[in-house]
């Protein structure tokens, strides 16, 4: 049986798809770095401690794994919804055990890569509708992903450094750091 692939032809949004799961990885392993205890630790968000950018980037995966998933299939799926009710979502994640936490992201990234996997190579092109209202072409749903894992990692305050981000990450990095 041969490997399932992304079914992606063009070269910036394979290269964005490869930024984010590198990105992804690097999030994990500064997560992996982390006890359960440094979790209650402030992060470098304002009233945030570290669960909540946890919490923050596995339901970031979740909502846009759903999205890709109600556009691949047709059946709608369970979305977030706008940006007061992601706040909510995200202060309800930060209430979880730290094991609940890890697992969430760990999973939504993993529901993420795999319905970008599955979608057919002509749907790329495609508009999603989020949940909080925002239109966005599938193709940079990648590059956003990018940018929410890497600079995650850098808001939790816990060794990420900004000289380990990709350039066209740390641009961003550079320019805003809120949530």
């Amino acid at each position: 049986m041969a490997a399932r692939t992304v079914r992606a032809t063009d070269p910036r949004v394979l290269d964005d798809l490869l930024l984010a799961r590198r990105g992804t990885a690097y999030f994990s392993r500064v997560l992996g770095r982390l006890s359960d205890a440094d979790l209650e630790e402030p992060s470098l968000v304002d009233g945030w401690r570290r669960r909540h950018v946890v919490a923050h980037v596995g339901y970031h995966a979740r909502a846009l794994a759903r999205a890709v998933e109600e556009l691949r299939t047709g059946s709608p799926a369970p979305s977030a919804e706008a940006d007061e009710a992601r706040e909510v979502e995200v202060d309800l994640g930060a209430s979880l055990p730290a094991v609940a936490l890890r697992h969430l992201h760990a999973h939504a990234a993993v529901h993420l890569d795999v319905e970008w996997r599955d979608l057919d190579a002509d749907r790329w092109g495609d508009v999603l509708t989020l949940g909080d209202g925002r239109q966005v072409p599938v193709a940079r749903t990648p590059r956003e992903r990018a940018e929410v894992v890497w600079l995650g990692a850098l808001r939790l305050g816990s060794g990420a450094r900004a000289v380990d981000l990709p350039p066209e990450i740390a641009q961003r990095a550079s320019t805003s750091f809120s949530a």
